[in-house]
C-alpha cells in the first residue's frame, strides 16, 4: 500500500505556522502540489518567500470564516493546479471559557473558528472533488483530514469552549464520512495532545511548568514535535488509508490513556 502523495494537490488551512506548517512543507517535500492558507498573510509571505511559477507551492490570505473566502481559496487552488484531492483543516484557535460568565463568547467563537471554517471548507471542496470524480471511475476521489483534540474527551474547565468545539469537530468528521462515502471521498480526524502546536508554545512562554507537567502526563514523556503530526496526517491523506473513514486517531504520546489531564492538551 503506497504511502505516496506525490502529484496530488492538497490544501493546508493555518500554513502560516505551527502544525499547519510543518504538514504543508512535508506534503511539499513529499511531491504535492500545496496550496498554504492562513489569516496571517504577512506571516506566510515570510516563511514562504517568492516562490517561482514552476513551484509545487502557493499561498492564500484571508479570513476562512468568511464563505466569499472559501470560494476565493478553492478558485485559486484550481487556477493554479487543476484540482484538489486533499484538504487538510489544521487551523484552529485556542482561547480560554469563563463557564459561569453569561458574557463570554468564548464557546460561539470557538465553533465558529474550530468547527464551522472547517465544514463550510469541507462542502466546498468536496463538490469540487465530487466533480473531479465523474472522471475518475476507479480509487478514491479525495481526502478530508480535520485536526482535533484530545480535549474533545478529556478536558478543564477553562478549556470548555476547545473542548466543545473539537468534540463537534469529531461529530462532524463522522457525519460527513456518511455523506462522501458514495462519492469515494474519505473523512478522517486527528485528536492530537502533547504536541508542540504554536498556541501550546505560546502557553509555555506563559507557564513555563507546564513543559515538566505535559510530560509527565504523557506515557512517552515527552512532547512531539509538529511533524510527528505530519506523518499521521500523510497516512490518511494517501492510499495507505484507502478503506478508513470516519476515524479519529489519536497522537498524544499516550497521554489520552490516563484518568486526568492536569495541564492544557493542544
Amino acid at each position: 500500500m503506497s504511502f505516496s502523495i506525490s502529484g496530488k494537490t492538497a490544501i493546508v488551512t493555518g500554513a502560516a505556522n505551527g502544525i499547519g506548517l510543518a504538514i504543508a512543507r512535508q506534503f511539499a517535500d513529499r511531491g504535492a502540489n500545496v496550496m498554504c492558507a492562513d489569516i496571517d498573510e504577512r506571516r506566510l509571505a515570510e516563511e514562504w518567500g517568492d516562490l517561482s511559477e514552476d513551484s509545487n507551492l502557493r499561498y492564500f490570505g484571508g479570513d476562512l470564516r468568511q464563505r466569499l473566502t472559501i470560494a476565493n481559496l478553492v478558485s485559486a487552488t484550481i487556477d493554479s493546479f487543476d484540482r484538489v484531492d486533499i484538504l487538510v483543516n489544521a487551523s484552529r484557535q485556542v482561547l480560554e471559557t469563563d463557564a459561569l460568565d453569561f458574557e463570554d463568547t468564548s464557546v460561539s467563537i470557538l465553533l465558529e473558528q474550530n468547527l464551522m471554517t472547517a465544514l463550510h471548507l469541507t462542502q466546498q471542496v468536496a463538490k469540487r472533488m465530487i466533480k473531479q470524480g465523474v472522471d475518475q471511475p476507479e480509487g478514491q476521489c479525495g481526502s478530508i483530514i480535520n485536526l482535533s483534540s484530545i480535549t474533545a474527551r478529556t478536558t478543564r474547565p477553562e478549556l470548555m469552549g476547545y473542548s466543545i468545539a473539537s468534540a463537534a469537530l469529531e461529530q462532524m468528521t463522522r457525519s460527513m464520512a456518511l455523506v462522501l462515502a458514495p462519492e469515494r471521498i474519505r473523512v478522517n480526524a486527528i485528536a492530537f495532545g502533547s504536541v508542540m502546536s504554536a498556541s501550546l508554545k505560546t502557553s509555555m512562554s506563559e507557564h513555563s511548568e507546564w513543559r515538566d507537567e505535559i510530560r509527565n502526563q504523557t506515557p512517552l514523556a515527552r512532547i512531539a514535535g509538529p511533524a510527528e503530526l505530519s506523518d499521521a496526517v500523510q497516512f490518511l491523506a494517501a492510499e495507505s488509508s484507502s478503506f478508513m473513514t470516519g476515524e479519529v486517531m489519536t497522537v498524544d504520546g499516550g497521554r489520552s490513556l490516563l484518568d486526568a489531564v492536569a495541564v492544557p492538551a493542544h
